[in-house]
């Protein structure tokens, strides 16, 4: 297997670079990730094609990884109640040492072959669910072993990578595979390879929830009114819907029924 996400860099000697050149060169190597996840979108459709109609089966999706692999996954995770008002035991980050990784790293958690499936366990999996690893190297031994125990149980898999041909491609129904190239400081992952990543992720999540019916039009119509900017922009979302409501009794409407999408169901309704 070739690691690419370890090859040296395109770039020499960091140290003697001006502030404006390091900004510049590290913005250079970021513009081709976009490019580099466009030609695994045919992959990308291919996984959530798979998650959809497990989903509205009662499925779940799960992430697992470690690091700053691990830790955006979390992060996909968690921004999906908010966003689309769903549980938040509908789409599930795992990190390799537990929620403390998230802040700081947990020495050789990465390396416990068989940590993944014991904390998957722990959320009863079953065949509707599907889970998806998240390792730009795709050899992160706990990822690559939480892969092969789910699909010994019959459990769809799926995996984010940036290396060709890796074993966590191997131990994925459907791999994708997100090829940057070499870091601008050589093998820190968290840079190119993490930008692709949180990329895929979002394209994931979101396409899955707009099937699944949690977006109308453009808009987060099921949104959790958790802060004033977000009760401003539903206010303003339920005016645009229903016309003849003035700014305060479509806040008073929103508040009462608590989404969007259920104000303007009774709104239009009276």
């Amino acid at each position: 297997m070739q690691r690419i996400t370890e090859s040296p860099s395109n770039h020499r000697h960091l140290e003697k670079m001006s502030v404006n050149e390091l900004l510049t060169n590290i913005n250079k190597e970021d513009k081709t990730v976009a490019f580099a996840v466009e030609k695994a979108i045919p992959q990308i459709e291919l996984l959530v094609k798979s998650i959809v109609p497990k989903m509205q089966n009662g499925g779940r999706l799960f992430y697992i990884g470690a690091g700053t692999s691990g830790r955006l996954g979390v992060v996909d995770a968690s921004e999906c109640p908010p966003t689309f008002g769903v549980t938040d035991d509908w789409v599930i980050g795992i990190i390799a040492g537990g929620d403390s990784a998230i802040r700081k790293a947990v020495e050789f958690a990465e390396d416990d072959v068989d940590l993944a499936w014991k904390d998957l366990q722990a959320y009863q999996l079953n065949t509707q669910d599907t889970v998806v690893g998240i390792a730009a190297s795709g050899t992160t031994p706990y990822v690559v072993r939480g892969l092969a125990a789910c699909q010994k149980s019959g459990i769809t898999t799926g995996c984010i990578t940036c290396n060709l041909s890796s074993p966590m491609a191997a131990n994925s129904d459907f791999p994708i595979e997100v090829i940057v190239g070499p870091e601008f400081v050589t093998g820190s992952t968290r840079m190119k390879s993490g930008t692709a990543q949180k990329l895929v992720l979002n394209m994931i999540s979101t396409s899955v929830m707009i099937q699944l019916g949690r977006v109308v039009d453009n808009r987060m119509v099921d949104m959790q009114l958790s802060n004033n900017k977000l009760v401003d922009r539903g206010t303003k979302m339920v005016m645009n819907n229903l016309k003849n409501l003035d700014y305060e009794t479509a806040k008073a409407l929103l508040l009462e029924h608590g989404s969007v999408r259920k104000a303007v169901a009774v709104g239009s309704r009276q």
